[in-house]
């Protein structure tokens, strides 16, 4: 990797993440070795959906299909279906060192989908429908899910339009910071943000060429077939999401 390149990066990146240039310049290599592509300039290399997925259930746990197709699209802001470098690292500074503010802004990018900057009843519904793990019936669980809809729309739709804008999400969210992922997990949780934020640090020390963890758990699947099919995974919340929901849901 030219230095001079990776010098320029880290300055351009430096101003606009909640990193320092030396985690900066690490996630950069770490981004590098991930695409494995040493003909490509960085500047032209990308993560594509299926890799960054892997990334996501490798080393934040994430399990959610929907969620992770949803992350990835808040990623890759220039829409290219690729997440290049700079990208990468500001989507990681939101993920391990974003402000309330930073997340609470990613959470809603990631749960609203056609692009109108609302969420709808329908997608609630989508997403409550494949976040919340059920063992009743398929009938029960549906109006189930759609009793968790009204409710969130109750509690979170303040003009009454029967959806959610910005406007709505922020303000029941700051009332209740419990509600930020309340329609699924789309951010690390604390454990997973100490852990990378050690294999930070550790990385740094490193030379150069290290991998490092955090790039090991993704050879290691890449090696297996580079999918998540393989890991037989089932579409839940832990037990945890669904006593939250009990306790925000109260109105």
């Amino acid at each position: 990797m030219d230095q001079k390149v990776l010098k320029r990066l880290v300055e351009s990146i430096s101003k606009s993440v909640n990193f320092k240039k030396s985690e900066i310049e690490c996630l950069i290599r770490i981004f590098h070795n991930v695409v494995g592509r040493g003909d490509m300039k960085l500047a032209n290399a990308g993560l594509d959906r299926n890799t960054f997925r892997v990334i996501l259930h490798s080393i934040f746990g994430m399990t959610d299909d929907v969620l992770m197709n949803r992350v990835f699209f808040a990623f890759d802001k220039d829409n290219d279906n690729y997440i290049n470098v700079k990208e990468w690292v500001k989507g990681l500074s939101v993920f391990l060192r974003g402000t309330f503010e930073e997340k609470l802004k990613f959470c809603f990018e990631v749960y609203y989908f056609n692009g109108d900057g609302y969420i709808s009843r329908e997608r609630i519904y989508d997403m409550l429908k494949t976040s919340l793990h059920q063992q009743s019936p398929e009938e029960e669980a549906d109006e189930g899910i759609r009793e968790l809809v009204d409710i969130a729309l109750k509690k979170m739709d303040y003009d009454n339009d029967g959806r959610i804008s910005f406007a709505d999400f922020e303000r029941a969210v700051k009332e209740d910071r419990l509600l930020l992922e309340v329609f699924g997990p789309c951010l690390p949780d604390a454990k997973s943000i100490r852990q990378e934020t050690l294999r930070l640090g550790r990385e740094e020390k490193e030379t150069p060429s290290g991998m490092g963890l955090f790039c090991y758990c993704y050879q290691q699947i890449r090696k297996k077939g580079n999918s998540l099919d393989i890991l037989g995974l089932p579409i839940m919340w832990p037990t945890d999401r669904k006593k939250m929901w009990e306790a925000v849901v109260n109105v």
